[in-house]
């Protein structure tokens, strides 16, 4: 999947690491999967304020990408 390939590319590892367990694992869980709903639901989180670590972690809460 290009999109996961993305996110484990453009993540900040170090940053992840230091994140709280429940949270670190939410981040990891939709680096591998994309479910921003899932992932937000796990760490427990606002929507908004789960986006403001992905956008900290670097990761791209949303890919566009286009095959032809």
């Amino acid at each position: 999947m290009i999109e996961r390939d993305i996110r484990r590319r453009e993540a900040d590892w170090s940053y992840i690491n230091s994140l709280p367990i429940r949270i670190r694992e939410a981040v990891i869980l939709f680096i591998e999967m994309g479910d921003l709903r899932l992932a937000q639901h796990i760490a427990r989180m606002e929507l908004e304020d789960f986006l403001d670590i992905l956008r900290k972690a670097r990761i791209p809460p949303f890919i566009t990408t286009i095959y032809e």
